[in-house]
Parts: C-alpha cells; sequence; structure tokens
C-alpha cells in the first residue's frame, strides 16, 4: 500500500470521540507514531502546522482509537499455530483492514510440541517487530489445553491435558515471558494452583472451557482470576438453582468478560441481555476468528481439524462451532444494533476496556496525547475508511492492497 511518507500528519474537520470527550470538528496532530495534539479546529493554528501533511478524509467523518483483538486464531489463510512469521505477518497485515491495531494472537489446544514452536515463534516475532504499517501482536492468549474434556467445542479432546505450572513455566519461558492470558478450568486439578502462579507472575487467568459451579468460579476468583473467555460459549450456564460461570460473570465484578457478537456464538438478544448485565466497563468484543476470516466459503484447517465455512458460519463435521470470521469492525457495529448501545460504549468494549485489562492504557486504547497514532477513522455508516498503525496508514478503503 502506498502511504504518505511522512513522520507528522494532521486529521482536520473530523469528529474525534478522544479520551476526554468527543470534540465535534476537531483536529488530531500525529508526530513520530505517537498522538502529538487533539482539538477543536477553532484552536488549530496555522503556524503550528508547518512540516505536517494533512491526511484528507470525508468532512464529518469519526475517529476512534484503534480496536485491540485479544482471541483470534488467524485471518486471512493465516493461523498463529502455524508457527511461522509469515503468518503472524499475514494476520498482522490483514487485521487493519476491519480497524484492529492491537492483537493478542492466541493458541489452539495442541500437542506440547507444536503449542511450543507457536510460542518459540511469537516470542521471536514480538520482540523484534517493527512494521509500522501493520497491527502489533501484544502477546499470546494461551486458550487450552488446560481446558475441560466435557467443554472442549472445537478444542481437540486428545491433547487436552490437567492445569500444570511446570509445563506453564516451560511454555512462559520459550515465549520469552510474552503469554498474558491463559484460558482454563478452574474445577480440574491443579486448576486453582495454575491461576494462583498466573496472579504471581502478572498473567491474566481467565476462565474458559469450563462446567465449573458458581463456588469453584469465587474461589478462582478469590486465587487470582480476572477475565472470562467467550462468554456463554463452552461454560456451564445460568439455571436457577446453579449459577454456574455466567452467574457469576453476573454478579462479580472482578471479571471482565470476552464476547462474540457475531450473532451466531451468542443470539442478539442474548447479547442485549448480557450488556443489560454486566453494562459497557466489563465486556471486551473478540472475534476468536480463524483462518477463512476474509476468504471464501470452503473447507479449512483448524488445529488438525476440517472446518467448513459457509454463509458466515465455520463449523466442525459434527456441527460444533469452531471460531468465527466475524472482524472486529463489524462487531462494534452489530453491538449497537443489538443492545442500542452509543460508539462511546463500543469504543469502550472494543479498544479501552481490553487495553486497561492488558496493561497497556498508558499506551493504547483510547485518544490522547502522548498515545501509540493508533487510530480507526469511521465513514458516515460507522464502516472501517481508514486505519492507522502507529502513525502510518496500515489500510485505505478503495486503495490497491
Amino acid at each position: 500500500m502506498n502511504n504518505l511518507g511522512r513522520e507528522k500528519l494532521l486529521l482536520k474537520n473530523i469528529n474525534i470521540y478522544s479520551q476526554t470527550g468527543i470534540i465535534n470538528n476537531g483536529f488530531i496532530k500525529l508526530e513520530a507514531g505517537k498522538i502529538a495534539e487533539i482539538g477543536e479546529m477553532a484552536d488549530l493554528k496555522s503556524v503550528n502546522v508547518y512540516g505536517f501533511q494533512e491526511l484528507i478524509t470525508p468532512k464529518n467523518y469519526t475517529v476512534i482509537p484503534g480496536l485491540i483483538d485479544v482471541h483470534i486464531h488467524g485471518v486471512d489463510g493465516a493461523d498463529f499455530m502455524d508457527g511461522t512469521k509469515e503468518a503472524l505477518d499475514t494476520m498482522a497485515a490483514a487485521l487493519p483492514k476491519e480497524g484492529t491495531t492491537s492483537f493478542i494472537a492466541t493458541t489452539m489446544t495442541q500437542s506440547e510440541e507444536a503449542i511450543a514452536n507457536a510460542l518459540i515463534n511469537a516470542g521471536e516475532y514480538i520482540e523484534n517487530q517493527n512494521n509500522r504499517n501493520q497491527a502489533e501482536v501484544l502477546g499470546v492468549h494461551l486458550e487450552g489445553p488446560f481446558i475441560n474434556k466435557e467443554m472442549s467445542g472445537a478444542q481437540p479432546v486428545q491433547y487436552i491435558i490437567e492445569p500444570n505450572v511446570e509445563i506453564f513455566k516451560k511454555w512462559q519461558e520459550l515465549a520469552k515471558n510474552h503469554i498474558k492470558l491463559v484460558t482454563l478450568a478452574p474445577e480440574i486439578d491443579g486448576g486453582i494452583e495454575l491461576i494462583g502462579h498466573l496472579k504471581e507472575t502478572g498473567v491474566i487467568a481467565s476462565i474458559g472451557h469450563s462446567d465449573a459451579t458458581y463456588e469453584v468460579v469465587i474461589g478462582a476468583i478469590e486465587a487470582g482470576a480476572t477475565h472470562a473467555t467467550h462468554l456463554f460459549n463452552q461454560m456451564s450456564g445460568l439455571h436457577h438453582r446453579e449459577p454456574g460461570v455466567v452467574g457469576a460473570v453476573f454478579l462479580r465484578k472482578e471479571l471482565r468478560v470476552e464476547l462474540i457478537a457475531d450473532g451466531i456464538h451468542v443470539k442478539p438478544e442474548i447479547v442485549k441481555l448480557a450488556h443489560k448485565m454486566i453494562g459497557s466497563d466489563r465486556i471486551i468484543l473478540i472475534t476468536d476468528s480463524m483462518r477463512a476470516k476474509c476468504l471464501k466459503n470452503g473447507s479449512y484447517d483448524l488445529g488438525g481439524q476440517e472446518v467448513t465455512v459457509q454463509d458466515g458460519k465455520a463449523v466442525l463435521s459434527n456441527g460444533t462451532l469452531a471460531g468465527s470470521i466475524l472482524k472486529l469492525g463489524q462487531a462494534i457495529k452489530n453491538m449497537m444494533s443489538y443492545t442500542g448501545c452509543t460508539l462511546e460504549d463500543v469504543i469502550r468494549m472494543g479498544s479501552a476496556n481490553p487495553a486497561i485489562q492488558f496493561n497497556a492504557f498508558d499506551k493504547k486504547g483510547s485518544l490522547a496525547v502522548g498515545k501509540d497514532a493508533d487510530l480507526v477513522i469511521l465513514d458516515e455508516n460507522y464502516d472501517v475508511y481508514m486505519t492507522l498503525c502507529h502513525g502510518t496508514i496500515a489500510y485505505s478503503k478503495g486503495a490497491s492492497p
């Protein structure tokens, strides 16, 4: 993609959803990959824009902070478990098209060797990434293999093992300490112990693929769990005599929770109910997407399993949902449609909450002076018109790839 080739960019006459509030008809100055200044057009002085190149956008378009996907397996034919630099490059290059400027690369339950290979690749990649026109890999989400076989979903059952602190320590070393999130089932032997270790070492423990009772979830929270993986999907549901994981998520404010707002994994009416119960401050919108995203209908691989993608739905041969082909930019539109929430609400769920959860809010998750210049420009229909990563154009609608 052609870029402006400048370190200093100026956006003018644009609606800005900044950290401190909405600015109608404002400006943003970007310099050296950071946000240098934000304000109203009336305050923009011509003497202060010398050396800045104006980035022309249609008047009254809207700029929001870049979206952050903390649960994504693949896109555009690539999967994190491919264990190659090329796979991560493909993912990082494709994601800005949907407004995603940062992501947490997510593993599958596989053999210990396959997981180790993916983690070694991730550690090297994260330490050396410097492509400013791509989404940034913020870390690794270890989804499995420490999960409940009865709640495996699309995770291959034969590779599921009990939570094990020593195995995790080995994997974390291979990943150069870039594992930031671990999905596990606290009811399985060793689960609470692993949660305690994760808390001690600054890693987020997430309850997922779990059949835990409410009491077990409370024990997990007390041990340090602060996250829940894809709400409703592969977790014990709400029952009037057993609240389960879902009931605990509704009631316990210690937990932030992922939600796949594609209308397939969770029915729109249940998305609306969840938002009403939990609110915008604890929901994190995710895609859980697999390699078929951005590709045609057909058959694809997910963890050695054949997945059929047809008309927006990805399933295994037995009909089990196998990730999604959801784009995060579409997820924020769906969320507004399903719940009636505002753009400010979905910015919180798609940008601020994941940044806060992953201790990155000093750099990402909102538009404020000094933060990374990760921006998404939306058109009048809230579709992605342009995405900038670190102040560099990573996607522009209608531009040649």
